[in-house]
């Protein structure tokens, strides 16, 4: 009898090795590596199978296009992320913190669409049925015709899928739990993940049916399992959130039928996910508007305005090495700023200890925070409040300029219906003027700082800046 051909992959990048190491030499993760059966099934390489030999169809690149039908589920904030609903034949995946919330938003989802007439399915591979309807129970929605499995077999999965009626959306959760009879390893393994993601997207494709895929992340915040199973999936959301706060973000990081790094925002309450229509407000809740070192930054998530706070705290520092700890922002981004404002500015901020955090546990990955950044830095080391009714944003360049950042007017409306009437910003010729709302326009960014400098007040004992 021929021996069974193995292979070495590494479960955090999915590269194959021929023999088994302690690193992978693709990502670098220790222990990693696991001896695994060649895959022999659906993905496999192009000796593993004989070509049939059918030929396909070419057709010319004119033609009728129609626009994609999509499954509405009723949750505005999940349909705005998606782009207006799943789109009928469309993968989707998951992905988040265990207990962020990820199979609760997606029963409220089903729950939903079964209650408007939807034939919806959810399988999960992680709980019993009797604690999936518990949660429902928990949630109000254990009446709606919603159909359950607890299964983790694909083929037993896909016949069942096969043959009951076709659904309008199929839940799995999670992909991490299912496994092939045509994979001989265990399931959670890089070939377990990818080839059951692949015959899932498969049957998509083919019957019309949307599919949502619910996979899990690992400490680097990645959905665990091979980068490949992004690349097959039309969309991948991430769930967002931590235990300090009760709201949840969720965010999309690839949709091939809509716009990307839209968020949609959730708060937990006891009866499940809710939505926050306008999340501007609840990020600057308990904003402190008298105290130094507070910036309001309005950003733009994908297509949607928010405005957030950015907190600084400059500190002395009692340390050789002063210290650095950046939440919710990139630290990169940070130390460049710092740089600016030393060599441009003539602002001695280096020594000194800096704290930057982005309140409400947002992540801000956009240039356009560069100016709120600067602002709430040299507000904190002078200890001079900014303005309560400005808010801040523009690109600050490595030669000490402040540069226009796109959808700008978006931004100043945002801030204009929120009762600010003041924004610091770039020079932009030709920009709109927006009712309500007073522009102030800087081309170098040792105007803005001269000014917030001059306004500050000599810090007190016991004073916290």
């Amino acid at each position: 009898m021929a021996r069974a051909k193995v292979q070495f992959v590494c479960q955090n990048c999915g590269a194959v090795t021929p023999r088994w190491a302690g690193r992978c030499e693709s990502c670098g993760e220790w222990n990693s590596i696991v001896e695994e059966m060649a895959d022999t099934g659906i993905g496999a390489g192009p000796k593993a199978a004989k070509s049939s030999g059918r030929g396909v169809e070419l057709v010319p690149l004119s033609g009728e296009t129609e626009d994609a039908q999509r499954v509405v589920t009723g949750i505005a904030e999940l349909d705005r992320v998606t782009g207006g609903g799943f789109v009928v034949g469309s993968a989707v995946l998951v992905g988040g913190d265990p207990g962020i919330g990820k199979s609760t938003l997606l029963l409220q989802a089903v729950a939903a669409l079964g209650a408007a007439g939807r034939n919806t399915v959810y399988i999960s591979g992680e709980e019993a049925i009797a604690q999936v309807r518990l949660r429902a129970q928990r949630l109000g929605v254990a009446d709606t015709p919603v159909r359950l499995a607890a299964e983790t077999n694909v083929e037993a999965i896909l016949a069942t899928l096969e043959g009951a009626d076709k659904p309008d959306l199929v839940i799995i959760d999670s992909i991490q739990t299912l496994w092939t009879d045509r994979i001989d390893s265990a399931p959670g393994t890089v070939t377990q993940v990818r080839t059951s993601a692949q015959a899932l997207t498969r049957f998509a494709k083919k019957t019309g049916a949307a599919v949502v895929l619910v996979g899990h992340v690992t400490k680097d915040g990645q959905i665990a399992g091979p980068r490949v199973v992004e690349h097959m999936v039309d969309a991948v959301l991430y769930f967002e959130g931590d235990a300090g706060h009760n709201f949840r973000i969720l965010r999309g990081v690839k949709n091939r039928y809509g716009a990307t790094d839209e968020i949609g925002v959730f708060e937990m309450a006891s009866g499940g996910l809710r939505e926050v229509a306008n999340p501007s407000a609840l990020f600057l809740d308990q904003r402190d508007k008298g105290a130094s070192g507070s910036a309001v930054f309005a950003g733009m998530e994908g297509t949607r305005p928010v405005l957030v706070e950015i907190q600084a705290l400059v500190a002395p520092s009692p340390l050789g090495t002063p210290r650095r700890a950046v939440v919710g922002w990139d630290s990169s981004r940070l130390a460049m700023v710092l740089a600016v404002l030393e060599t441009h500015c003539g602002v001695r901020i280096g020594a000194n200890d800096i704290y930057l955090n982005v309140a409400g546990g947002l992540k801000i990955a956009e240039p356009a925070a560069d100016l709120a950044v600067a602002a709430a830095l040299v507000s904190s080391l002078t200890n001079a409040p900014l303005p309560a009714d400005a808010v801040y944003f523009g690109e600050v360049s490595l030669s000490g300029g402040i540069r226009p950042v796109v959808h700008s007017g978006q931004r100043l409306r945002e801030a204009a219906k929120l009762g600010f009437g003041k924004a610091v910003t770039a020079q932009q010729p030709g920009a709109e003027n927006i009712e309500g709302i007073d522009v102030e326009r800087h081309g170098a960014l040792t105007d803005l700082i001269a000014r917030i400098a001059a306004s500050g007040r000599p810090r007190e004992s016991g004073d916290e800046g």
